[in-house]
């Protein structure tokens, strides 16, 4: 079972809080679903249109987006390795944003950016990493061998690298793992972290999947040990703007 859910998804409400944190009527719920996506769509995906850095991403190096929503404003909170990239001289770039979102969405958005210090822990931002060099040509086995060195310098308890496609132009598609240290995925207190990014290259598609396996979750973090107990409390421990 641990090899076919997500894990971040198999521990969200355990041990991992909700990326999006509000209530709504069962009449508006699908819509501000989608508003949801939307918003990160346009952070993740947007490109620079015109310039030097055309085609590029506009905001590179995003790790996860969350966000609350109260009565009066939508908030946005973007943790990145790059805040520079986003914030802008003197903020401009990060007005910007807040003011294209909220045309896209038509409410008061509050964004808020925070910096991922260890980006090299951070399964979603190594397996974008790994898509770029391989966007580059670089070799598919020394661009996974140098991403999970980088990973157990830092600390990392085990790391495991999964390319799917036509790697190093062959013709037939195949599968190709690398892994170094644990990783139980099954196992909940286990603190991992998953991410997918697909590079595309010439040849097609490479879809890239990486499992980061960070320690395990301390008591302070979340219910997870009322939850091994079959005691699960009631209210929860932990209180969310809504």
């Amino acid at each position: 079972m641990g090899q076919k859910v997500n894990p971040v998804a198999f521990r969200v409400g355990v041990y991992e809080g909700w990326k999006s944190r509000w209530y709504a009527p069962k009449r508006e719920f699908a819509t501000l679903l989608v508003e949801d996506k939307k918003i990160r769509d346009y952070i993740k995906k947007h490109k620079v249109k015109e310039g030097e850095r055309k085609g590029e991403l506009s905001f590179p190096g995003v790790a996860k987006i969350e966000i609350e929503r109260t009565r009066d404003e939508v908030r946005v909170i973007v943790t990145t390795a790059r805040p520079a990239a986003i914030i802008g001289k003197g903020g401009q770039r990060a007005d910007e944003l807040q003011a294209e979102l909220q045309n896209l969405t038509g409410r008061r958005i509050n964004l808020k950016i925070e910096e991922e210090k260890n980006p090299e822990l951070v399964a979603q931002l190594v397996a974008e990493d790994i898509g770029d060099q391989l966007v580059k040509r670089a070799g598919f086995r020394r661009v996974m061998k140098r991403a999970m060195a980088n990973a157990t310098e830092k600390g990392a308890k085990g790391v495991k690298i999964q390319l799917s496609g036509r790697l190093g132009g062959a013709e037939m598609a195949r599968r190709e793992k690398q892994n170094v240290g644990s990783i139980p995925l099954s196992t909940l207190r286990a603190k991992i972290d998953y991410g997918f990014h697909e590079a595309k290259i010439a040849q097609g598609h490479i879809g890239i999947q990486v499992w980061i396996n960070q320690g395990e979750y301390s008591e302070d973090d979340n219910n997870g040990e009322n939850a091994e107990k079959g005691t699960t409390p009631k209210n929860p421990t932990r209180a969310y703007k809504r």
